[in-house]
Parts: structure tokens; C-alpha cells; sequence
């Protein structure tokens, strides 16, 4: 009768044992399905943020961009141009969230076809657009101008693509939800099974087996220390969750900052006397500062994509010298500072500067450059 105890009550460890590496096995298993559940809502919520950034930016950039047409102000087509920018960085961060779904990846290539339809034409738009054009001169182009009906149309789209995402959250959830509920199930069935096959040892070993009895207290505190893990884990999961939300608020906030910066630092150059260009590598000029349309006469738009020495000439007035000085000094990679130079204004007069010129580098290669005009005189040049 004591060994057929002793046996019973071994195997009813046995199977104790048995129920708890089960039950800890399921937990562990729905927990990492949790987890992953987790990344996946996260990139749902990153694809419909994409897809909001898309139309937003859009319907920003076709506000600036009709006002472009009426007033000409260059500040007008830079909004534009810059909303369009972001709209394309939030396009290309939505097809790589979705480049592994096949379905969601196809409606981005369509709303891709649609916006860039969009975009060719509203460059022809401006393209029409006469130099100095009056309201009544850019009303036909307002009119033919299809913009509200290609943005609709983008505009389902992105509806149906953030509807179908919300489906697919619903789904996440739906299956996060039942990993919890057969987490608890499993957990709740395994401590019943245990209390069960516990309480039947007890009867079974009563006075004669007190050592058994303190291997069952024992099994109980181990029991009691695993589900304190389990809290400690969970509650470092919860403070790990919190900590990565403060870090993404204050990546936010540092981003914000960035822009801040950016637009600060745009804002200064437009406002500064001296006169600035952005050139390539070749010299062409990619972009000027308001001060160089006031002193030289020319409009932002006729410069753009035009040699620097069309308007700069190192070295005095007539003079040609065999090899151009900036070209060889940016090849070179050079600072050229405070050297004397000739502009030469839309009405072909001359006026002395001092020229600087700062290389633009991409790590070690030379992408372009910075230069810098100052008027040597305090003769105050007014354009014809």
C-alpha cells in the first residue's frame, strides 16, 4: 500500500511537472505571438500615418501651387515645391512599409502613378505660365487645370488603402486578443490541474509522508517565485514600452527642432544684402537669394540652371583669364575668400565685388558649392 502511494504519488508530480512546463511553453509562446502582434499594429499605424502624410502634403502643395499661378510670388512656388517634397518622402516611406504585402505595395504603386501624373501636370502648368502674367492671363490655365478631380481620385485611393490597413489592424487585434484569452485559458487550466493532482497527494500521503509534504510546500514557492517573474517581466515590459514612447516624443520634438532650424537658417539668407548662389559642380546655378534678383535684375527662374560666369568674373573689368580660377579652385576642393571680381547686371553694367567661394562636400567628394558676393562700393545700384 506505501509503495503503490509512494508510486501515485510520484507519478501525480510527474504529471504536476508535465503540466507546468506546458503551461509555461504556451505562455512563452503566446507572449512572443503578442510581441509580434505588437510590431505588426505598429507598422499598420506607420503605413496610415504615411498615407495621411501623402494627401496632406498634396493638398498643401495644390493650395501653394494655384496661389503660384496667380501671384508669381517665387515664396508661393517654394511652398509648393517643398510640400511636394515631403509628400514624395512620405510616398517613399510607404512603399517601403510596404514592400513585403503584396496587396497594400500595388495600391502604393497606383497612388505613386497618380501623384506623379499630378506633379507632370502641374509642371506644365508652370511651364505655360508667361513670365509677369496677370489674373485674366492665368484664369484658362486655372480652369483647364484638372488638380481637384486628380487629387479626389488620389484621395480614394488612400482611403480605400488606409481602409483596408484599419482592416487589417482590426484582424491583429482580433488575434492579439484571442492569444490572450488562450494565454489565461491555458495558465487557469494548468493551476486547476495542479491544485487537483496536489489535493489528491495530499490525501494519499496525510501524516506518513511529511518529507513529501515539504517537497509540495517547496514546489508551491517555487511556483509562487515563477509568477513573481512573470510580474517582474511583464512590469519590465511596461516600463520598456513607456521608455520607448519618451523616446519617440522627444525624436519628434527633435525633428521639429530640425525644421525649425532649417527654416530659421532659410530665412536669414533671404534677408542678408550679400548675394548668394548655390552652384554644381559644373557652375550652373541651382539657386540664388532674393538679394541677387534685386542687384542683378534678373528673375530667380532665368538663372536657375545658367553658368555662374554669365553673371561672375574674377579679376578686374575685361580681363579673361585661360583657365577659370572657380572652376579649378572648386575641382580642387578650395576656399576662395574675398577675392575681387566683376558682376554683371541684366542691363550689361559691371559692378565690383568681393567674391568667396565654400566647396559643398558629400563626405570627401565635391557635390557643388557656396558664393558669396559682397559689393565692394557704396554706390546703391538699382536695377532697370
Amino acid at each position: 500500500m506505501k509503495d503503490r502511494a509512494i508510486r501515485l504519488i510520484f507519478a501525480s508530480y510527474l504529471v504536476v511537472v508535465a503540466v507546468l512546463v506546458a503551461v509555461a511553453v504556451a505562455a512563452v509562446r503566446n507572449i512572443n505571438r503578442s510581441v509580434a502582434g505588437s510590431d505588426w499594429v505598429n507598422h499598420t499605424h506607420a503605413v496610415i500615418m504615411a498615407a495621411n502624410g501623402i494627401i496632406s502634403s498634396l493638398q498643401e502643395g495644390n493650395g501653394a501651387f494655384r496661389t503660384y499661378l496667380v501671384t508669381g510670388d517665387a515664396q508661393d512656388q517654394a511652398a509648393y515645391r517643398e510640400a511636394f517634397a515631403a509628400m514624395l518622402e512620405h510616398l517613399e516611406v510607404a512603399k517601403a512599409l510596404t514592400r513585403g504585402e503584396p496587396a497594400q505595395h500595388a495600391q502604393i504603386t497606383r497612388i505613386e502613378t497618380l501623384v506623379n501624373r499630378r506633379l507632370d501636370s502641374i509642371r506644365e502648368a508652370v511651364r505655360t505660365r508667361p513670365p509677369g502674367a496677370t489674373l485674366e492671363a492665368v484664369r484658362p490655365i486655372l480652369a483647364a487645370d484638372a488638380g481637384d478631380e486628380a487629387i479626389r481620385e488620389i484621395g480614394r485611393a488612400i482611403r480605400q488603402l488606409v481602409d483596408d490597413e484599419k482592416a487589417l489592424l482590426t484582424q491583429r487585434d482580433t488575434a492579439s486578443y484571442l492569444q490572450a484569452q488562450t494565454t489565461r485559458w491555458t495558465v487557469w487550466t494548468g493551476v486547476v490541474i495542479n491544485f487537483l493532482l496536489l489535493s489528491g497527494s495530499a490525501w494519499l500521503i496525510r501524516d506518513v509522508l511529511r518529507a513529501r509534504r515539504r517537497a509540495m510546500d517547496a514546489l508551491a514557492e517555487a511556483n509562487e517565485q515563477l509568477e513573481a517573474r512573470v510580474r517582474e517581466r511583464t512590469l519590465e515590459l511596461a516600463l520598456a514600452n513607456e521608455k520607448l514612447r519618451a523616446e519617440n516624443l522627444e525624436r519628434r520634438w527633435a525633428n521639429q527642432a530640425l525644421d525649425h532650424q532649417l527654416r530659421y537658417s532659410q530665412l536669414i539668407i533671404n534677408s542678408i544684402n550679400d548675394l548668394v548662389f548655390v552652384v554644381t559642380r559644373s557652375l550652373n546655378i541651382s539657386r540664388v537669394n532674393p538679394a541677387v534678383v534685386n542687384l542683378t535684375g534678373y528673375e530667380a527662374k532665368e538663372l536657375i540652371n545658367t553658368r555662374l560666369s554669365r553673371l561672375v568674373r574674377l579679376g578686374p573689368a575685361g580681363g579673361t583669364p585661360a583657365v577659370d580660377p572657380i572652376l579649378q579652385a572648386l575641382s580642387d576642393g578650395r576656399d576662395l575668400r574675398e577675392k575681387p571680381a566683376v558682376l554683371t547686371g541684366k542691363d550689361g553694367r559691371p559692378s565690383p565685388v568681393h567674391f568667396s567661394l565654400f566647396p559643398l562636400r558629400d563626405g570627401d567628394k565635391v557635390v557643388g558649392g557656396v558664393v558669396t558676393l559682397q559689393v565692394a562700393s557704396t554706390e546703391t545700384w538699382i536695377p532697370p
